[in-house]
This record gives structure tokens, sequence and C-alpha cells, in this order.
């Protein structure tokens, strides 16, 4: 949605009246991702919310499972599990891709590690933007800004608060009724937005997902879009001071931006590391457990039955699991960071998903 240029603002007069009309009918939002988004609760709590252990855990299980109830369902698959080149060329490949995979892995690993080395001059600029930043948001908040995460996302969130309840009040005594009802309705969505999110931030501890779940809950590119549209809409009609708080409700909305991209991105790098870690702590069980496979039990069936199903079925569905724990870990893991990634593609007021459109 957008605003034609003042040079065609008179041949296009009654484009713009429909854009402006469309705006003012959707000038609130819900206050949280999962509200707003178009997809189910499940789906979001399993690719965003949910631990990701569990939802290795819950893959695990699914595999399990489903290598069992094809073995019970398909009759020739015991059969085949007892013949010993079977196993061997399944628990040999299982083992190649298992090294492969952690190698892989590494080598991520080092990638993003290596983003934190570099010559002196790179290690200055990084700081001098960062001081920079923290700077501008001093000035903004009239004294220092906080060091943890969530306390920093939490400030600017708040004066963004403050500064649209003074934007409500340097209207109320206009005489336009519209304009006071619109202010009145961004400020409603804008105090209520902040309030869950300020909510979801207190006590939240980085490293966690907690923390990025409520800076993406704070939809804060739309709200810029409404500030420009009342003040372009309603240029005529404003005080000085009015578009004076306009313009700094505008200023700390743009500083949450960049500060969600950082915190977004020192997170990921975060959950990169966490992800290597565990794979490197899968990977050495499940390499003894194909390894194992292949050396004990590779030349022929496991003897008896369990539950009614021979113990060849269960011990290759157990061993064959196992074995996968790391790439359900990469699976889990890598299902969060590119949600998050698709739904934080574009920074500003861009609305990418067409259920804010």
């Amino acid at each position: 949605m957008s605003v034609e240029p003042d040079t065609d603002i008179d041949a296009d007069a009654d484009s713009d009246t429909d854009i402006d009309a469309d705006a003012d009918e959707e000038i609130s939002t819900a206050n949280t991702m999962r509200e707003r988004a178009d997809e189910s609760r499940i789906k979001l709590w399993i690719m965003l919310t949910a631990n990701r252990l569990v939802i290795t855990a819950g893959l695990a299980v699914g595999v399990f499972a489903a290598f069992l109830a094809v073995g019970i369902l398909v009759p020739d698959v015991p059969q085949n599990l007892a013949n010993g080149d079977t196993k061997e060329t399944m628990f040999s490949t299982l083992l190649g891709a298992i090294i492969t995979g952690t190698t892989l892995v590494l080598t991520i690993s080092q990638l993003v590690i290596s983003q934190e080395n570099g010559p002196l001059g790179d290690q200055h600029e990084r700081m001098s933007n960062t001081m920079d930043f923290r700077d501008y948001t001093s000035n903004m908040f009239g004294g220092p800004s906080p060091v943890d995460p969530s306390a920093f996302l939490r400030r600017i969130v708040e004066m963004s608060e403050r500064r649209a309840e003074a934007v409500r009040d340097s209207v109320s005594g206009s005489d336009n009724q519209q304009l006071r009802e619109e202010v009145d309705e961004f400020t409603d969505s804008l105090t209520g937005n902040a309030d869950e999110v300020r909510d979801e931030l207190d006590g939240g501890t980085f490293g966690e997902y907690d923390v990025l779940r409520a800076a993406l809950d704070f939809n804060y590119g739309w709200k810029i879009f409404q500030v420009e549209r009342l003040k372009h809409e309603y240029a005529d009609e404003m005080s000085e001071d009015t578009d004076t708080l306009l313009s700094d409700l505008k200023t700390a909305l743009s500083m949450f931006g960049p500060a969600r991209e950082h915190i977004k991105t020192l997170y990921f790098q975060w959950a990169l590391i966490d992800l290597s870690q565990l794979i490197l702590y899968a990977a050495v069980p499940a390499l003894v457990v194909a390894g194992g496979m292949l050396a004990f039990f590779g030349s022929g069936p496991v003897p008896g039955t369990t539950f009614g199903l021979t113990n060849t079925l269960w011990l290759v569905s157990v061993t064959f699991t196992v074995c996968l724990l790391p790439f359900l870990l990469l699976v889990a893991y890598i299902a969060r960071i590119a949600t998050v990634a698709k739904r934080t593609l574009a920074i500003g007021p861009l609305i990418l998903r067409g259920s804010q459109r």
C-alpha cells in the first residue's frame, strides 16, 4: 500500500482517497504475531515456540513409529532386515552420512565464528557503529541504554508508547473529529501491542527464543506507515507541535527495527553454535551405534520376538532412529531459524505477508 508522489496527487486524487479509506479501516492490528498470521496455532508452536529438543524427540518418535509401522504392514520387511546384506548396506551408508554431515556442520560453525574474527580496523568499525547507535538511543531515552537485550528492546517499546500518548494528548483539542478518532484508535492499538510485548520481554533471557518471540510481536513497520499516513493526510490540520511529536514517534519506532535485527542476528549465531555442539554430541553415539550394527549384527538376524514382532525389526528401528538424531536436530533448529528469517526479511514499513496487507 503506497501513496503517490506529490506531483501526481491532483491527477490521482480518487486513488489516494481509496488508499486512505482502506488504511483508516485497518489502523488497529492484533497484539501478537500469531494473531496477525494467517496460520494455525499448532504450526507456529512447532516451527517457533516449542523447545527444539522436544521437537527433535517428537521427530525421533515419529521416525521410529513409521519404521516400525512399515515393518508391520509390509510382511517382507522383517525378512529383508534379517538379511545381513540389507543391514550392512543401510548402516554403512548411515555411517558415511553421519561423518559427512558432522563435518559439514563443523564447517558451518566455523563460518559463524569467523564473522567474529577480523583485523583491528574491522573490529574498531564494529565497535564504533555499536557505540554510535547506543549514543543515539541514550539521547532518546534521556539516560544510558540498557545492556540486557530484553531490557533494551523494552525501553524502545516504552518510549514509543509514551510518544504515542503524547501525540494523542496534542490532538485532543483538535476540531477535526476524524483526526482525533484515528489517533485514538492508533494509540490504543500501539499501547495494547506495547503492553503485550513488554510483558513478554520482562525477565526474558537472551539465548532463549522468548526475547526474539516478543520482538517479533511488535509490528513496528505497520505503525511507522500509520504515522507517515497521518502526517500526510492531515498535514494542513495539525499543529507544529503535533507534527514534531509524530516525527519523534516515528524515530522511536524506527529505532526498534535495527535493534531487533541486531538481536535476531546474535540469536541466529547463538542458535547455530548450540546446534553445532548438539550435533557433535549426538554424532558420537550415532557413530558407535552404526559401527556396532555393522560389527555385531550385520551378518544375520537377531533371534527371538518381542510383543509379537521380531527382535531384528525392533533393533533396526531403534538403531536407525538413533543414527538419524544429528539430522533431526538439524531439522528442528533450521525450521525455527528459517521461519524467523522469512518473517523478518524486510526492515521498515514493508508488509510482505498477505495476511497484513
